[in-house]
């Protein structure tokens, strides 16, 4: 299964890429854990990578495509794939055709939760993070057993700096001009998958499943 996941901040893709890489064995891929990786490492793409995030600078479209290549191109990837963060572009999602087509391989759907804004701005406001594992809760919607402590790790929960209201609509805002081109391209490709988003996050995942049968 080779797939992509899309979704404003607060939409629930965490979770739902949790569920989705247990359920179809493949690997999650972030454009974020790519950049980490390679530069711990010290490989040569992760240097060049370092050079302009140490500026301040954003990682150009044609590195961050080749970053992804290579991770693609790994072992684990052989049976598939769920990418998110990436493509953020319509330039990155056509170098991304580029990419499966070199390897053969096509993408199965391209997976968009929908949720109002002013629901996902509730929901960012209320999200805490766990300071060690990262796993995510909600003070309403996912609470964890223990109040501000992390059912996996035991890990102190915290509310990041700018999950508040202000800040969480300009990021939305940002998101949907920005992914807009994007949805619109792989709609076109017929590749576009639209969840609903604001159910039982359970629901929402079963809605997913049930979409990739099709």
């Amino acid at each position: 299964m080779r797939l992509i996941l899309l979704g404003p901040p607060g939409a629930g893709k965490g979770t739902q890429a949790e569920f989705i890489v247990e359920k179809y064995g493949i690997p999650h891929i972030s454009t974020g854990d790519i950049f980490r990786k390679n530069i711990k490492e010290g490989t040569e793409l992760g240097n060049r990578a370092k050079a302009f995030m140490d500026k301040g600078e954003l990682v150009p479209d044609s590195l961050v495509v080749e970053l992804v290549a290579d991770r693609l191109n790994q072992a684990d990837c052989k049976a598939g794939f769920l990418l998110d963060g990436f493509p953020r572009t319509v330039f990155q999602a056509q170098s991304l055709d580029g990419i499966l087509e070199r390897l053969k391989v096509t993408l199965n759907a391209v997976i968009n939760i929908n949720v109002n804004p002013k629901v996902l701005v509730s929901r960012a406001v209320g999200r805490r993070i766990c300071k060690n594992c990262g796993a995510t809760y909600h003070v309403e919607n996912n609470k964890p057993k223990v109040d501000g402590v992390c059912d996996k790790c035991g890990g102190e929960l915290y509310q990041r700096s700018d999950d508040v209201a202000e800040t969480v609509e300009n990021r939305i805002s940002v998101y949907m001009n920005e992914t807009m081109p994007l949805i619109n391209y792989y709609d076109a490709q017929d590749k576009l998958v639209n969840i609903e988003g604001e159910q039982n996050i359970n629901d929402v995942f079963s809605d997913i499943v049930d979409a990739l049968k099709g």
